[in-house]
């Protein structure tokens, strides 16, 4: 492998997994070989820790997860290395200044019990979210009000639902108030009519996280390749030296300059690691 190229920080749903959600056999081999080489991979994804860690593991080595959008860093045998939460202060200011979307709203913590996520009730959110909920069952409080569950600082706030109805909440949520003690990512699945807003301590992303973890493992950005496809993958391409966008990505994201790569449904992970393999 390139020895420009020393850490691989892949994002998960839309990227590393194909459309129906699995694993293509070539993605993984590619990641063996990868880290066979010496270069270390890094799952940098907005799904929580554990419900990554179902993927995680199917990689076949140990390496480091970087979940919920660069809150959490934590390895696949379970150690940490740095947390990022969002204060209670800021999440109840939060719930208030948004209480017209509360039926959207998830709330995470950094727990693996029920409680890990919190929301008031079910029949309000959106088919795609509910079945994603429904596999999280076991993890979700049902708590109303919802500010009740702040007991301890969560990991996130998540506003999800259709496309035109987010674009209501992403406008409320521009409120200067809000953007000086929160960072906002968003995610969008055009075909699925689903949009997702995620609410986090500030500056916190996947982009600080990846360049928090470079600086760590002392490497600079060019040895960095980083592969996403969505708007919550933007920082971390930013950061990274070579930055690589899916085919299946928006029209938007493709016009940034970064080397476009083949689709989910194509093993365009593998395409990407491939051409740096010599």
């Amino acid at each position: 492998m390139s020895s420009r190229i020393k850490l691989l920080a892949i994002d998960i749903d839309g990227t590393l997994l194909d459309s129906k959600h699995q694993l293509p056999a070539g993605n993984q081999q590619a990641l063996q070989r990868a880290h066979d080489a010496g270069v270390e991979v890094v799952l940098v994804t907005g799904r929580r820790h554990q419900y990554a860690m179902s993927i995680a593991g199917m990689l076949g080595f140990e390496h480091w997860i970087i979940s919920s959008n660069g809150a959490v860093t934590r390895s696949t045998s379970g150690e940490p290395f740095h947390r990022d939460l969002l204060p209670m202060a800021s999440a109840r200011a939060l719930i208030a200044h948004m209480d017209s979307f509360r039926r959207q709203l998830v709330l995470t913590f950094d727990v693996e019990t029920r409680g890990a996520i919190v929301i008031e009730e079910l029949e309000a959110m959106t088919r795609s979210i509910r079945l994603w909920l429904e596999r999280n069952m076991e993890y979700i409080e049902f708590v109303r009000p919802i500010e009740n569950a702040l007991l301890t600082d969560p990991v996130q706030a998540m506003f999800c639902g259709p496309i035109a109805l987010m674009r209501q909440a992403e406008a409320l949520l521009a409120d200067p108030a809000i953007r000086a003690q929160a960072t906002i990512l968003k995610t969008q699945y055009d075909h699925r009519d689903l949009c997702i807003l995620d609410v986090l301590n500030r500056d916190c992303s996947k982009g600080h996280a990846v360049k928090r973890w470079t600086a760590f493992k002392g490497l600079d950005p060019e040895e960095v390749m980083a592969i996403g496809d969505n708007y919550n993958d933007v920082e971390m391409l930013e950061f990274a030296g070579h930055a690589v966008i899916m085919e299946n990505a928006c029209p938007e994201l493709k016009q940034n300059g970064w080397q476009v790569t083949l689709s989910n449904d194509q093993c365009g992970v593998a395409a990407a690691i491939e051409g740096i393999l010599h």
